[in-house]
C-alpha cells in the first residue's frame, strides 16, 4: 500500500483521538531510530510515548515475548503465575520497605484509576487533589484529576476535584522580596483555596514528580516532603504517578527518591512495559489489608498478565545488569550542559529543566518578558524532522506556551545523543 492509500484509508477509517495524525507513516523501528515508509531514518527523542526506555525492538525484550507467547500469555484473572509473583518480588526490592504489595495491569490510566479507588477506600472519603497541568489518563477518575487537557465538552467530572497550582518556578506569581519563587507561600495558597472548597474528605493527593506533559515542570527540593506533610494533617493518602519518571529515567531509581519521601501510593506504567502496555499500583501492607477488608473490586481482563509481567521483569533486569540509571544521570548532565549552552546563545530560549533523560526547553519570544512564542515550537519541530529528528512540543492550554520534551531512551549511544542534540540546536538557529 503507497502512503498516498495509506492516508486515504486512515481519514476513511480512523478516529482522530488527539488533533491530526503525525505526517509521517512509520514502517519499523529499532533500537533509538524509527524509520518511515521511504526507508529515513528519524532519531526518536521521545521515546515512542515516553516509554520505550530501552530503545525499540531490543533483543532481551523480543526474546522475552517470543517466549512468553509460545509458554504463558494469558490466564483466568483469579490464577497467579511465577512470573508475577518473580516480579512483584523483584519491584518491593527496588522500594522502600514500606512499599511491598502489588497489582499488575496495563495502562497509566488504569493504574490510577486503581490508587485512586484504593485510596477511596482506605481513607473513607472522596475527594482528589492534582496539580493543575497534570495528566493522569483518560479513564473516569483519571480524567477527573487531569487538568492540562481534555476537559471541556464531556460533561462533569467526578465531583471532589480540586486543582492545586502547579509548582513552576519559571512563571509562578508567588515570590519573595528578592524575586525568588516562594514554592511554600504557594503551596499554603492552594491548600487553603482546597480547605475552603472540601466538604470534609479529603482523600489524596495524585501528582508526578516531574510533570511531563505539563511542561516537564520538576516541584523544588523540599516540595514534597512539605506536601506530605499536609496531606498526613489532612488524612490525605499520597500517589505520586511515575509514568514516565520510573525505572531510571531521572537518573534515579524512581523520582521520589531525590526528596527521600515515599509516597503511600504509588503508580507505574509506560516506562515498565519498555513500550509494550504494562501498568502497577504499589501500595503498604496495611493500605492492601483496609482495602481487601473493605471489598477492594478492581478486576480486568489482564490484571497479573503473565505475559506482562514476564516482559515487566526482563525491562527489570536489563535496567539493573547495563546499568542504565547510572547512565541516564550522566547522559542527562551532557543534555543539561548542552541545553544551558543554547540558553545562553540562543534569545528564544527561556527555560531549561527537568532531570536525567527528560529534560525540557520552554521557548519564548524574548528572555527579558518571557512571553509565550505560539507557533514557533511547531516550526522548530518541523525543522528537526526535516533533519531526521524527532521531538514532542508541549503546547500549554490558553498559556500558549511552547515546551520540547525530551525523553531519548536510556540505551541510546553517546553519538546517537550528540547527534540529535546537534539537529535540534541547528532547527533552533534555523528558526530563530
Amino acid at each position: 500500500m503507497s502512503d498516498g492509500q495509506t492516508w486515504q484509508a486512515a481519514d476513511k477509517h480512523l478516529i482522530r483521538y488527539a488533533g491530526r495524525f503525525h505526517s509521517r507513516v512509520i514502517e519499523r523501528a529499532a533500537g533509538s531510530y524509527v524509520y518511515d515508509t521511504d526507508g529515513k531514518a528519524i532519531l526518536d527523542f521521545t521515546s515512542g510515548q515516553m516509554s520505550a526506555i530501552l530503545g525499540h525492538s531490543h533483543p532481551d525484550i523480543v526474546a522475552t515475548v517470543a517466549r512468553s507467547i509460545a509458554t504463558l500469555d494469558h490466564i483466568y484473572s483469579g490464577m497467579i503465575s511465577p512470573p508475577l509473583v518473580e516480579l512483584a518480588e523483584c519491584v518491593a526490592a527496588t522500594l522502600p520497605p514500606g512499599l511491598s504489595k502489588i497489582q499488575l495491569l496495563s495502562t497509566g490510566a488504569e493504574s490510577n484509576e486503581a490508587a485512586l479507588k484504593m485510596a477511596k477506600l482506605a481513607t473513607g472519603k472522596y475527594e482528589v487533589v492534582s496539580f493543575d497541568l497534570s495528566w493522569h489518563g483518560m479513564t473516569s477518575a483519571a480524567a477527573s484529576a487531569t487538568y492540562a487537557a481534555g476537559r471541556a465538552g464531556y460533561g462533569p467530572h467526578m465531583p471532589g476535584s480540586f486543582a492545586l497550582p502547579t509548582p513552576n518556578a519559571y512563571r509562578s506569581p508567588f515570590r519573595k522580596p528578592d524575586g525568588s519563587y516562594d514554592w511554600e507561600g504557594e503551596l499554603a495558597y492552594g491548600f487553603a483555596m482546597i480547605d475552603a472548597q472540601s466538604a470534609g474528605s479529603l482523600a489524596a493527593v495524585l501528582v508526578e514528580p516531574i510533570l511531563s506533559s505539563g511542561g516537564v515542570i520538576e516541584p523544588p527540593p523540599g516540595y514534597f516532603r512539605k506536601l506530605k506533610q499536609m496531606c498526613a494533617e489532612r488524612g490525605m493518602l499520597l500517589i505520586l504517578d511515575e509514568a514516565q519518571t520510573g525505572l531510571g529515567r531521572t537518573g534515579q531509581m524512581f523520582a521520589f527518591e531525590r526528596d527521600g519521601v515515599a509516597p503511600d501510593i504509588l503508580t507505574l506504567s509506560k516506562t515498565l512495559g519498555a513500550g509494550l502496555p504494562v501498568a502497577m499500583v504499589v501500595t503498604s501492607a496495611e493500605i492492601e489489608e483496609a482495602c481487601y477488608e473493605r471489598g477492594y473490586l478492581f478486576y480486568t481482563t489482564h490484571v497479573s498478565d503473565p505475559f506482562a509481567a514476564a516482559v515487566a521483569r526482563t525491562v527489570l533486569a536489563v535496567i539493573e545488569r547495563d546499568g542504565l540509571v547510572a547512565r541516564a544521570g550522566a547522559l542527562g548532565q551532557v543534555m543539561a550542559d548542552r541545553f544551558a549552552g543554547m540558553r545562553s546563545r540562543h534569545e528564544i530560549v527561556g527555560d531549561v529543566r527537568g532531570r536525567g533523560l527528560l529534560q525540557g526547553i520552554e521557548l519564548v519570544t524574548s528572555k527579558a518578558t518571557r512571553q509565550p512564542a505560539p507557533g514557533l515550537g511547531a516550526r522548530v519541530t518541523a525543522n528537526c524532522l526535516e533533519r531526521g529528528l524527532h521531538m514532542n512540543i508541549v503546547q500549554l492550554p490558553g498559556a500558549g506556551a511552547s515546551i520540547f520534551r525530551i525523553a531519548p531512551p536510556l540505551t541510546i549511544t553517546d553519538e546517537d545523543l550528540a547527534k540529535g542534540l546537534d539537529i535540534l540546536e541547528e532547527s533552533i538557529e534555523a528558526t530563530s
